[in-house]
């Protein structure tokens, strides 16, 4: 009877001992692949991405493809600065042109 009552009183504290360890080891692991850290195997080997050919002509042809995305989002962003500068500009000078024209006497 007692070895019944001793694994009652034990089993909640084992329950969350493995809860815990569970729960650690899923956080582990996602700070891992957060991170970019590689994973571990059964045997503590690391296990890093199978990187294939495909794999790597894709990788390529995205960083071309960021590499276009981003000189076009410069000459965007140039052209947008022209255009800001001709309004601000233009209205400026109109401005003071039309001052200019009311101070001069007749």
């Amino acid at each position: 009877m007692d070895s019944i009552e001793t694994l009652m009183r034990v089993a909640p504290l084992i329950v969350t001992v493995t809860m815990i360890g569970t729960v650690g080891w899923m956080f582990t692991t996602w700070l891992r692949i957060k991170n970019g850290y590689p994973l571990d195997g059964h045997w503590g080997q690391a296990l890093y991405p199978k990187s294939d050919q495909q794999s790597i002509e894709r990788i390529k042809l995205l960083s071309q493809e960021n590499a276009q995305l981003r000189a076009e989002l410069g000459s965007i962003k140039d052209r947008l600065a022209n255009v800001e500068r001709i309004v601000t500009d233009g209205a400026h000078s109109l401005h003071t042109e039309i001052e200019a024209l009311r101070i001069k006497p007749n």
